[in-house]
Order: structure tokens, then sequence, then C-alpha cells
């Protein structure tokens, strides 16, 4: 590392926090999340739903279902 760091002309110190900054960079890039553009065949939302809480509508999805 040490030899490194001289050949660029720089501190140990200094080439570590670059190479730090440069990962944590790299993760950031990679973590953030994207949602998917996904769409489904169908009519869209059924006319007795319009108008409807999301919370209706999860409770009709899970009617049935145990619980």
């Amino acid at each position: 590392m040490r030899k490194q760091a001289s050949r660029e002309k720089t501190t140990v110190k200094a080439f570590v926090e670059e190479d730090l900054r440069r990962i944590v960079a790299e993760r950031k890039r990679k973590s953030s999340f994207q949602l998917r553009k996904v769409t489904f065949k169908g009519n869209g939302l059924q006319p007795h739903l319009a108008g409807a809480t999301w919370e209706r509508i999860r409770d009709m999805s899970y009617e049935g279902r145990g619980g």
C-alpha cells in the first residue's frame, strides 16, 4: 500500500480515504432501489372498487384466505 501511495505521489492516509470513498459510492449505486415497471393483463380497477381505500382493496384481496 505504501508503494502504491508513493507511486501516486500521495500519502497512505489519502490513498486509503480515496479507495473507501470509491467503495462507498459503488455500494450506494448498487443498493439504490428502483421499482420495476410491471403491468398485468386485464381491465384495471373494477367499477365497484372505484373510490375504495387501499385498506378495503387489501381486505377484499385476502377474503376467504384464512386468518
